[in-house]
């Protein structure tokens, strides 16, 4: 009960702090500016909203065919369909509740192909670990290639770092040695609870983790990966096409974009507010605008929510009425 209290309470203050920025960005600007926002996500190329929406229905499909790869080692192997139904009703649940999503992706397969839900459980970690890493190697890619337009705006927000770092070296050493702690009474646990419930799970979660090490088909994980990246940043990228005063900016761009909407999807409930500011201000560093970059940053956050939402709903509605017909199917061909 505890436990549940304080996952709706974070909840309430992190989505009232994406209601506050939203409130703060618009307060912000003049009547005129407002005006002028508006006017510019009126007059979006609306046609290029389809390539987008394609570009996010395939990040979604490919995302679906890596985490089978992460099923097999588990001798786990559901149907594509009822994968891809899975991905897409697991991002709907984290717009409703963050991290509800990888339960209800587990719970959802679980259900409809018949197989162990906790044994799922380490392969979404191990998803979210490897996406991670890949977020980190493209932004120091991005960063790397954009050096030349972002370093002022870097040198600007990083002017008193020496004094930040010695001001937050407390708190950093209390994560780390709480971290420290964590693994010690993870191995702790499991050494005790071996044979029980617990241990059965944590031991299963484990092999999720290793899948993986023990998978055979690595080269075509690497691959859906790579695919999943290149259509993220294909959205950022039409996204600019949309609007007049950010057609001109280049896929490298699209790259530091990327980077900075994902932390802000990790900030607030389905980025609300801390997309949308911390894309602006990016964009900033390239010449663009104030009401321009809120603009993109509006148009790419709704763009991208209002697939999750279709995509998850559709799910909701379609799988089980795929799922009948694919049992009616599977009886038939028994008789």
């Amino acid at each position: 009960m505890k436990k549940a209290l304080g996952t709706i309470l974070k909840y309430v203050i992190f989505l009232g702090l994406g209601i506050w920025i939203v409130y703060h960005m618009l307060s912000a600007l003049s009547e005129k500016q407002r005006d002028d926002l508006l006017s510019a996500i009126q007059n979006i190329r609306l046609g290029l909203l389809i390539p987008i929406f394609i570009a996010g229905f395939l990040s979604h499909i490919f995302r679906a065919l890596r985490w089978r790869l992460l099923l097999e080692p588990l001798k786990i192997h559901p149907s594509l369909v009822n994968t891809a139904f899975a991905v897409f009703i697991g991002y709907l649940a984290n717009l409703v509740l963050p991290r509800a999503g990888e339960v209800a992706k587990c719970t959802v397969l679980a259900r409809y192909e018949k197989v162990p839900a906790h044994k799922m459980v380490g392969t979404i970690v191990a998803e979210r670990a490897f996406d991670l890493l890949c977020l980190v190697l493209i932004a120091v890619v991005a960063f790397t290639i954009e050096a030349h337009v972002i370093s002022s705006y870097v040198a600007d927000l990083t002017q008193s770092l020496s004094d930040k770092i010695m001001r937050h070296t407390v708190v950093l050493m209390c994560i780390l040695a709480g971290l420290v702690v964590l693994v010690i009474a993870t191995i702790l646990v499991y050494r005790r609870h071996k044979e029980t419930k617990v241990g059965h799970f944590m031991r299963e979660m484990s092999h999720g983790i290793v899948s993986i090490i023990h998978m055979k088909k690595r080269w075509a994980f690497m691959a859906y990966t790579f695919l999943i990246w290149a259509m993220y940043t294909s959205q950022i990228y039409l996204g600019f096409l949309c609007l007049h005063d950010t057609q001109h900016l280049s896929l490298t761009v699209a790259l530091v974009v990327l980077v900075y909407g994902a932390v802000g999807m990790i900030i607030t409930p389905g980025g609300i507010g801390a997309y949308t500011l911390l894309v602006a201000e990016i964009l900033t560093a390239y010449n663009i605008n104030e009401v321009s970059a809120q603009a993109f940053g509006w148009v790419a956050w709704a763009a991208q929510t209002g697939i999750l939402i279709v995509l998850g709903v559709c799910s909701l509605l379609l799988i089980n009425v795929y799922n009948r017909k694919r049992h009616v199917e599977i009886a038939m061909d028994r008789k």
